[in-house]
């Protein structure tokens, strides 16, 4: 039994050495370079590849099946003149023995040079298309007669057969150097470039953490951009769980180009990435994002991944200045009023949201010491669908808003105006100032048209504090909506020094020429505040009462101003008329009547009305009012007249009646008597609104009939006294009817 077994060993000594010497013969005599051609047949065959074998290949059999290729091209078969890929080194190595277990053990894997030239032509076929098909040629020489027989018997399908297990890797390391992926569409001439490729990997084992790190140079040709970017991490995945993960994620880089215009933007970002397809979710944790200034924190997880992807998750970014973050990466910012604007920013908020739009929730908004709360995003990306529900506790608008540029139609009126106050002097002795001319109103373009045509909003904003045009409004709530190019305003609303204003109205872009309408109700609004403009003091002071109903048209305040039309009501209560003092209008008008001069100078510079009230009939840009009537003490006041909102300028006529002698005048030469009551003292008002009452003057012709009618009823009264009883009642009416024409 000892020879039997020493025999045997003997035997399987001699056969395993007889198979080393058969594999030392087939690495050493087998010359795969001889068999370049029927390799590329091959290719061309079971994967319609055309291959080019340039350099030499190398390879071993045991117990690594080694391989090793140099200056190798790669081209669809279909198109072999245009290669897609072309490699200057591919080395690896597989374990023989392992790969009866379905095991692939691998050392290191080396490409070097490789360099991809992804090619879509004008007709969109790209050059790599074809690959993997059987080769057309082989396909078409084979005839009906060579297909093989069919078979009654059903066939086995793939999904008949039991799954395998798969293939387990081991593979000591991959070095991916010096290699370039360039993509051009011709159709949509997009160029995109990533090259000096440089990828280490640890060992790569299933379920184990593999070190990697890539670094490369993106670039784009629309828009111009370039951009350089290193990634490193843990990287570890379950096939048969189909989850993947990325674990301590470190991507680092710089880009510049057009977007950025001319700037630089250095960004970095961290965390832990999580897919898991099984689950179909995916995470990004401990998230730490940077853009030059910006630093920020959070946390974003989708779900349903094999669905419309469902997003969740927080966003914190630190206090920065804004404006400069913004202007470093190129933004180009509009004038503002104030130059520090947007100096200070700071966001916290909750993320949702899905591959079509993401909303910030339960937001905390800092800017310029405002504090907003709420929501706001964008709910559909291609219908620019912009949703906000923000409240406030303050915002300075005038901060935001562009510098007050003046004009040369601006330039114009303001000196027309500053004339005509220099002019108007302070006693009402001047002349009659004279109408004015120039244009109130810009021509610029107001709307953005376009973008109001596709813009989808809905917004609802409320704010205790807002600061517009120097004045501070409270308890401001805004609501609107648009879509299709129909912007609706249901509701603006607020407060200022007691008054309030609710307004509605909407902005229709749909046809060539935006049309406006606007509906405005204003309760005890004072004037004085939104009157006094460029440190010139408001002509006339109240608490408003207002009912308007307007509509007009175009893309410019000028063409707003002379396309408005509409109606209007309103009364102006506990008012002041500034820097005018009616009473001395109408003592130098009885004084005139008195052949008297003044000699003393005014008590006042003001006159107080208890109210003022009326309507407006607004054609083309000129508001008619035909029933002016306002309340002075001792005095009734009426009138009617225009105010040309074109030019800003006020043209009227005004008659004041005397209501008994129950005033004091102070000037013998004003002394009323019975005479001048009941009489209605007419005024000419005509001007800048900005002069206000300041802008009246005694009407001479007026004050002509006056005198003469007054005449009149003196030589009536003496005829009566002369006459007496002799006179029937008859013939007195016809006297005084004589005398009072």
């Amino acid at each position: 039994m000892k020879a039997l077994g020493k025999i045997l060993g003997l035997f399987l000594l001699g056969l395993l050495l007889l198979i080393v010497a058969l594999l030392f013969a087939l690495t050493h005599l087998f010359a795969p370079n001889d068999y370049k051609d029927e390799i590329r047949q091959l290719a061309r065959d079971k994967a319609n590849l055309e291959l080019q074998l340039k350099g030499d290949i190398g390879w071993s059999l045991f117990p690594w099946l080694g391989l090793e290729l140099t200056d190798a091209t790669l081209a669809s078969a279909d198109t072999p003149e245009q290669p897609f890929a072309d490699l200057r080194l591919l080395g690896l190595s597989v374990r023989v023995l392992p790969l009866l277990r379905k095991e692939v053990q691998m050392s290191d894997i080396r490409v070097d040079g490789l360099n991809l030239n992804l090619q879509r032509d004008a007709k969109g076929r790209g050059n790599w298309e074809g690959i993997g098909k059987p080769a057309q040629a082989s396909a078409a020489a084979q005839t009906p007669s060579e297909q093989p027989p069919a078979s009654d018997a059903p066939s086995e399908t793939k999904t008949d057969k039991p799954a395998g297990q798969p293939i387990k890797l081991d593979i000591d390391s991959l070095t991916l150097s010096n290699s370039r992926i360039d993509y051009h569409d011709a159709q949509q001439d997009q160029q995109f470039t990533l090259e000096n490729i440089e990828l280490k990997t640890g060992a790569i084992r299933e379920g184990a953490a593999i070190p990697l790190k890539l670094g490369a140079f993106f670039g784009t040709n629309q828009p111009l951009l370039r951009a350089r970017s290193e990634l490193e991490g843990q990287l570890r995945f379950d096939r048969a769980l189909k989850r993947y993960q990325f674990e301590d994620l470190k991507l680092a880089g710089e880009a510049s180009g057009e977007p950025l215009k001319g700037k630089t933007l250095n960004f970095a970002a961290q965390g832990q990435l999580l897919v898991d397809l099984a689950a179909n979710v995916a995470e990004w944790n401990g998230l730490k994002l940077s853009a030059n200034q910006l630093r920020a924190l959070g946390e974003l997880k989708l779900r349903e991944l094999d669905k419309d992807a469902k997003l969740a998750g927080g966003l914190s970014i630190a206090p920065l200045n804004l404006r400069e973050f913004l202007t470093g990466i190129g933004v180009e910012l509009p004038a503002m009023q104030d130059a520090d604007s947007l100096g200070q920013f700071e966001l916290a908020s909750r993320l949702s949201g899905s591959t079509k739009g993401v909303m910030l929730e339960e937001l905390n908004l800092k800017l310029d010491g405002s504090t907003f709360t709420g929501s706001l995003g964008v709910a559909d990306f291609a219908r620019q669908a912009l949703r906000a529900d923000l409240k406030g506790d303050k915002l300075d608008l005038d901060r935001y808003l562009p510098p007050q540029a003046q004009d040369s139609a601006g330039a114009a009126r303001k000196a027309e105006v500053k004339d005509s106050i220099a002019g108007a002097g302070k006693d009402g002795t001047t002349p009659l100032p004279k109408a004015p001319t120039q244009q109130a109103w810009s021509d610029e373009k107001v709307l953005p048209v376009d973008q109001l045509r596709k813009l989808d909003l809905q917004l609802a904003l409320g704010l205790g504090q807002l600061t517009y045009d120097k004045q501070q409004f409270e308890d401001v709530r805004i609501k609107a909506n648009g879509r299709g190019g129909l912007i609706s305003l249901e509701e603006a609303r607020g407060k200022l020094q007691g008054g309030s204003f609710v307004s509605t109205g909407r902005i229709d872009v749909r046809q060539a020429e935006p049309m406006l309408s606007l509906e405005q109700r204003l309760s005890r609004m004072p004037l004085e505040p939104l009157l006094k403009k460029d440190g010139q003091p408001s002509p006339i002071k109240g608490l408003l009462d207002l009912d308007a109903k307007f509509n007009s048209r175009g893309n410019s305040q000028k063409a707003w101003i002379e396309a408005l039309n509409g109606n209007a009501s309103f009364v102006l209560n506990d008012g002041v008329l500034v820097d005018a003092n009616l009473e001395q209008q109408l003592c130098r008008g009885i004084a005139t009547l008195n052949r008297k001069v003044p000699s003393n100078p005014p008590t006042g510079k003001d006159t107080p009305f208890r109210e003022l009230k009326g309507s407006l009939n607004v054609r083309d840009g000129v508001a008619h009012n035909p029933d002016l009537k306002a309340l002075v003490p001792g005095l009734a006041v009426s009138g009617k007249g225009d105010l040309d909102l074109r030019v800003l300028g006020l043209d009227y006529q005004v008659g004041i009646t005397l209501e008994g002698d129950q005033r004091e005048m102070p000037d013998p030469a004003c002394q009323v008597n019975e005479r001048y009551v009941g009489i209605e003292w007419p005024l000419r008002c005509r001007g800048p609104l900005e002069l206000g009452a300041k802008a009246c003057r005694l009407d001479q012709d007026g004050l002509g009939k006056i005198a003469a009618r007054l005449a009149g009823n003196k030589l009536t009264e003496k005829l009566e006294e002369k006459l007496g009883d002799k006179v029937s009642p008859d013939l007195k009416d016809a006297l005084k009817g004589l005398f009072n024409r």
